[in-house]
């Protein structure tokens, strides 16, 4: 039986090609993703230990170490200025340390942020202000720093220098000598480009910047004179490192710092590595679990055909003695040689994905290091056993059914159709389970939070559905492809023969439009749920909003309280209105509320008051909006002890623990509730006290009529021209809120691209076999007058109306699913509402019928090239 299994794959190789493709990319997937995943982690690893080389203990500020996983030896959390907090490692410990026997050599480092404007004026990664990365330069006692090797120029040495890292300079336009400008937390300032360095820092190489001063320079900017954030301590050859920390420990203030060996700091790092890794991972294996799943319908229709063309070579081989564990076990060896070799091959093929998965997620905003392919014993062994265990599976229903044909067949014909009982059956079955997916996604359209227990129940009612709609798909196809036959028939002959064709074997033709119909599935449902949160996302980000620009600070530090004067001033502004921010809370209430100048806020935002006026606002009195009014129970002349924050806080969150200041406001108007004004709207005098940067957060301007064009450049000059000023109009308010999701939206269609690939290569292998079955009928119809063109035709109608059927029960059950897990997100977006996207829905139609016509191309031709007399003589 081994014999015959390869001999069957060697006769039926073509037969089995579109299957062993389909295994082919699926593995592709499988081994990509974990080759990549591999890869990463280990450039990661490389990154953090070239980071922590030469570290035997690791000072850090603060009680959390910050971002361990990508930060330079040392690095901690930034403090200060640039953090908000106070660091306790100064230049008195910093000897303290290096005095210890034992160490070798001590860093002491400063972190903070520094924004670059370009050469062009324009600010270099604006909105990325995490990645704009400073530090100080540390020469040593030949004037060079060992962890900034320098390309071009000297390191920084006094106020008015810095340096840059080469991929910066370049990127900025800049060359030794020029003057950069930058900022870091306020105005614009300027210093003299000395130097240029490289790096193998993760951030930087991932499309950060990277920005050195001397150490007392980055002192002033980032932390106060004499003080670093962290300190790395080198160790002499033999030095025990753990018993050097705890000396080091012991010299530490008892708050304020902490000292972590470098092995353990290594070890923190690996496991941080190790859990961002792995979740990737997972998610990318989820894409190509799905591309399998797709690839399993490939699987079984091909083994079902090449079984019903070969039922009388099964028959004889029963009449000759094969018993029917013989038969299971000659077509499962046949699929395990099918699935080994697409299996191998597509593991060299994951090869290629795996290198470009780190170019397209870093597109995507992903932080990903360079580092060499990395291929563990893991990958090619899980991928040849993912591939054959698939691929095996799949085959074990055809191979029963196989095992089920009896001796006396060898005197039947072949292609005989399924038992009407089976489908009976299926239908019964496919009908409850459709059904309970449907009254779940019905009860999951209730809900209204996406807290996990809902996104499961979601899970469980989507998967159900889709599961009940491939099995309900034979019963589905009848009334859809007749309703199909309606136009196919205006083709004449052709038309009826591929209308009748498509519905000869329902489970077949069911099989193959389910695996385009789960790719377009998904496909719809992101397409229609992410342009619903593109458009609610659209609409939030200007709801209520009359302003022609929002001034802010791009790092979020707030702008200086006459910001709002100063572009009051400039020709051509009707209205500039201040806009800060701050929490309080009354009675358990928490809220947030919006402290702007009453007298201009109304020009910039449009409020719909259901009581009093802006005008009623004023020192002490305060507008609320109606959510926030029924959540508390307040109405018009009520008055409130509020608890404002002076330490700042989350924006509608529950207060964390700081100093309070009670104010006793009285609620004068009621508003509809809006995102230009919170909960709550007072005077920037009573809210300004309890912001958190205690700064405006942004300036709306309103432009005189005709005076908007020009202006974003008045006003950038009137406030300093800093890099980190940020101008948007409200069309760059909309794409800065939904630029992210259009980029997510764009990765996963591409990740779901392999399955709707996969399915085209079934609509193709279930043509192709299906000629060959049919070879003795084409026979027939070329003898009694249809020529090659109509056979050509009657195998394109066929293919459009299989790739249409699947096409429809794909979008509407993607539009079903999108439209009823909708409701979860309406807690935490509130103008979330179902739409459909017609142009991309209508496109959908458009690839389904494009698909079908360049399926049928090689099936079709193949048909028409039979020769007459030799395919009516065919078995």
């Amino acid at each position: 039986m081994l014999r015959t299994a390869l001999r069957n794959v060697l006769a039926h190789k073509g037969r089995l090609m579109m299957t062993a493709l389909a295994v082919l990319l699926g593995v592709a997937f499988v081994s990509g993703t974990l080759v990549f995943g591999d890869t990463t982690a280990n450039a990661f690893r490389n990154a953090s230990a070239q980071s922590l080389k030469g570290v035997a203990v690791a000072v850090q500020a603060g009680e959390s170490p910050g971002d361990e996983t990508q930060a330079p030896p040392g690095a901690g959390t930034a403090a200060g200025k640039d953090g908000g907090r106070t660091s306790v490692l100064d230049a008195a410990l910093a000897q303290k340390i290096r005095a210890l026997p034992g160490v070798d050599s001590v860093r002491p480092t400063v972190n903070g942020q520094a924004t670059l404007a370009g050469k062009d004026g324009r600010p270099v990664n604006a909105d990325s202000s995490r990645q704009n990365l400073a530090t100080n330069y540390l020469p040593g006692n030949d004037g060079k720093d060992s962890r900034f090797p320098l390309q071009a120029g000297r390191g920084p040495a006094t106020d008015g220098e810095l340096a840059l890292d080469a991929t910066t300079a370049e990127k900025a336009g800049y060359r030794v000598g020029d003057t950069v400008r930058f900022a870091t937390d306020g105005p614009a300032l300027n210093k003299k480009l000395v130097g240029i360095v490289t790096t193998d820092d993760p951030r930087v190489t991932a499309g950060g910047t990277l920005t050195l001063f001397d150490t007392t320079t980055a002192q002033k900017l980032f932390l106060t004179p004499g003080r670093f954030d962290a300190i790395a301590v080198a160790a002499k050859p033999g030095t025990d490192e753990r018993a050097l920390t705890a000396q080091v420990r012991s010299l530490l203030p008892a708050k304020g710092a902490r000292a972590t060996s470098g092995a353990d700091l290594a070890a923190e790092q690996s496991q941080q590595i190790a859990e961002n890794t792995t979740r990737l991972t997972k998610t990318l294996l989820g894409f190509a679990g799905i591309a399998l799943f797709v690839g399993v319908f490939i699987i079984v229709n091909t083994f079902t055909m090449l079984i019903a063309q070969r039922s009388r070579e099964i028959a004889l081989l029963r009449a000759v003695g094969a018993s029917r564990r013989q038969v299971v076990r000659s077509v499962l060896i046949e699929a395990a040689l099918v699935g080994l070799g697409a299996s191998a091959a597509g593991f060299v093929l994951g090869l290629g994905i795996a290198t470009a998965l780190r170019p397209l997620l870093s597109t995507g905003g992903a932080e990903l290091p360079d580092g060499p392919l990395v291929v563990s014993p893991t990958a090619p062994l899980a991928s040849l056993a993912v591939g054959v265990a698939v691929t095996v599976l799949a085959a074990w229903l055809p191979s029963h059914r196989a095992a089920k044909i009896a001796p006396v067949a060898v005197l039947s014909s072949a292609g005989l159709a399924p038992p009407a009982r089976t489908l009976k059956v299926r239908n019964v079955l496919g009908t409850l389970l459709t059904g309970l997916g449907v009254a779940v996604m019905l009860y999951v359209s209730t809900l209204k939070t996406s807290k996990e227990s809902n996104l499961m129940t979601a899970m469980l009612g989507s998967a159900l559905t889709l599961c009940g709609m491939i099995v309900l798909a034979p019963l589905l196809s009848r009334p859809l492809i007749t309703l199909a036959g309606k136009v196919t028939a205006r083709f004449g002959v052709s038309g009826k023969l591929a209308k009748e064709n498509a519905l000869r074997n329902p489970r077949r033709t069911a099989a193959t439009a389910s695996a385009l119909m789960i790719g377009l599935t998904l496909i719809t449902g992101l397409a229609v749920g992410g342009y619903s949160t593109q458009r609610a996302l659209d609409e939030e980000a200007t709801q209520g909003l009359a302003a022609d620009y929002k001034v802010s600070n791009g790092a979020y530090r707030g702008l200086d309280t006459a910001a709002a004067d100063d572009i009051a001033k400039l020709p051509g502004v009707a209205a500039a209105a201040p806009v800060t921010s701050a929490n309080f809370d009354t009675q358990g209430a928490f809220a947030t509320i919006t402290g702007t100048d009453p007298k201009t806020f109304g020009k910039v935002v449009d409020l719909n008051f259901q009581a009093g006026s802006l005008r009623d606002v004023g020192p002490g009195r305060i507008a609320v909006s109606d959510e926030f009014a029924r959540q508390a129970g307040l109405h018009v002349r009520d008055t409130i002890d509020a608890d404002m924050n002076t330490g700042g806080g989350t924006p509608n969150t529950p207060n964390t623990p700081n100093t309070k200041n009670k104010k006793k406001l009285t609620v004068v108007a009621v508003y509809a509730k809006t995102r230009a004004a919170y909960d709550a709207l007072g005077t920037v005098a009573d809210v300004l006290p309890s912001a958190e940067t205690h700064k405006l957060d942004n300036v709306l301007v309103k432009a005189e009529p005709g005076k908007a064009a020009g202006l974003e450049q008045k006003i950038r000059q009137a406030l300093g021209n800093s890099p980190l000023l940020k101008v948007q109009t409200q069309e760059q308010l909309i794409k800065a809120g939904s630029g992210s999701m259009t980029t997510v939206l764009t990765m996963l269609y591409g990740l779901l691209a392999m399955a709707v690939v996969i399915a085209v290569l079934g609509v193709v292998n279930t043509l192709a076999m299906s000629v060959f079955e049919r070879t003795r009928e084409i026979g027939m119809l070329r003898a009694i007058g249809l020529d090659r063109s109509g056979i050509r035709q009657m195998v394109r109608l066929e293919s459009v109306v299989i790739s249409l059927f699947g096409a429809l029960l794909g979008i509407g059950t993607g539009t079903f699913l999108a439209w009823a897990a909708g409701s979860l997100t309406t807690a935490s977006m509130p103008l979330y509402e179902t739409l459909l996207p017609w142009a991309e829905l209508g496109l959908f139609l458009a690839l389904a019928l494009l698909i079908g016509v360049l399926a049928a191309i090689w099936p079709a031709r193949r048909a028409a090239r039979l020769n007459m007399l030799r395919a009516i003589q065919a078995h």
